[in-house]
């Protein structure tokens, strides 16, 4: 895992966050999803650095990469 994205369990119920802060990684995906682009992440949020934001788009990817996924019957 990169250094910049942490999980403990007594900050935001261990969800993934960027390390030093309790901004956590889904809710770098909610503003970048919203429309938001990386730079005006980094305006909102001067504390992270572009970084950060980098480092959350690659642990999302790789939970993503690593998920498996069972097909289920279609229901007509």
């Amino acid at each position: 895992m990169d250094e910049r994205i942490i999980i403990d369990p007594k900050i935001l119920s261990g969800k993934p966050i960027i390390n030093g802060t309790r901004i956590s990684v889904e809710f770098v995906l909610e503003l970048l999803a919203s429309g938001m682009n990386i730079e005006d992440v980094l305006k909102e949020y001067p504390h992270l650095k572009k970084k950060d934001i980098l480092a959350a788009l690659k642990y999302a990817t790789s939970v993503l990469r690593h998920e498996e996924v069972y097909p289920t019957a279609q229901i007509a």
